[in-house]
């Protein structure tokens, strides 16, 4: 059985006009073209009231299947909940800071930009990397020959200009 798009599912779930209040982004690799039959659909919040994100969390999707809610220890201390809804599944990630300035965020934009610069040559070899068992980000490193932790040095592209990144993708 095949899944429907994720763009239906966000309909279905309606998470970003029930979570309006906390900045709700889409992330990840469906937005990207880059998903797999088992990838999630990621929304990211600015919840700087953390009890109110999870009480807006709570009232909305407890009752779905899956349903799992917690609170990470470290850094500022993010609200993350999944549950399953439209076929997909979902993961709300909510933390202190605005969407702009969360890593997730900024993996997310940098993996778009690179694509946008890579066409559809590198979308192929990042989705073969996918296909073999390799994490997104990991998979952008390997096929870009960036050495080290695949999360710190995709961020290191952050400030190069178009014809550097072209450069880089393109070696």
């Amino acid at each position: 059985m095949t899944r429907p798009a994720y763009s239906e599912a966000l309909v279905q779930s309606g998470v970003l006009t029930r979570l309006v209040a906390f900045d709700p982004h889409v992330a990840g690799t469906p937005p990207l073209g880059l998903d797999l039959p088992d990838s999630d659909i990621d929304i990211l919040c600015h919840a700087p009231d953390p009890v109110a994100f999870a009480a807006a969390v709570w009232a909305a999707y407890r009752d779905l299947r899956g349903f799992a809610m917690w609170q990470w220890q470290g850094s500022d201390r993010p609200i993350v909940a999944r549950f399953h809804c439209g076929g997909w599944l979902f993961e709300l990630f909510g933390q202190a800071r605005p969407v702009a300035e969360q890593l997730g965020w900024r993996h997310f934009a940098i993996e778009q930009r690179l694509l946008a610069l890579g066409g559809e040559p590198l979308r192929a070899a990042v989705m073969a990397r996918r296909h073999a068992g390799a994490k997104t980000e990991p998979a952008f490193a390997q096929v870009l020959g960036l050495n080290g932790d695949p999360y710190a040095a995709l961020l290191t592209l952050e400030q190069l200009d178009d014809a550097t990144i072209r450069a880089r993708i393109g070696a």
